[in-house]
């Protein structure tokens, strides 16, 4: 079986809400900790003011067919879409160990 890996880096405060709704979409669980962020906000200026610091990385790993349901899922409630808010990319897993099928 083939498997990907969601990473996503959110607003803190964010993830409880965006890991509930991967668990609804499919998702066998998740693990998330506390980050900060630099970059954007030296980047864009004045307006980069108003992006926190404070972040939350969450690692979502996933059977391939629910990759995109989740990955959708977790940019809609992220926000990501918007700039300065977030990142989210999907890597491949060569192999996994304790994932239930």
């Amino acid at each position: 079986m083939e498997y990907k890996l969601i990473t996503c880096i959110v607003e803190k405060g964010k993830s409880q809400h965006i890991i509930d709704e991967a668990l609804r979409k499919g998702a066998q669980a998740a693990t998330f900790f506390e980050a900060k962020g630099r970059g954007v906000r030296e980047r864009i200026g004045v307006s980069g003011m108003f992006i926190k610091e404070d972040k939350e990385v969450i690692l979502i790993v996933t059977r391939q067919k629910e990759t995109r349901l989740i990955f959708d899922t977790v940019v809609s409630l992220g926000g990501l879409k918007e700039k300065g808010l977030g990142f989210a990319y999907i890597q491949p897993v060569e192999d996994t160990m304790g994932f239930l099928d």
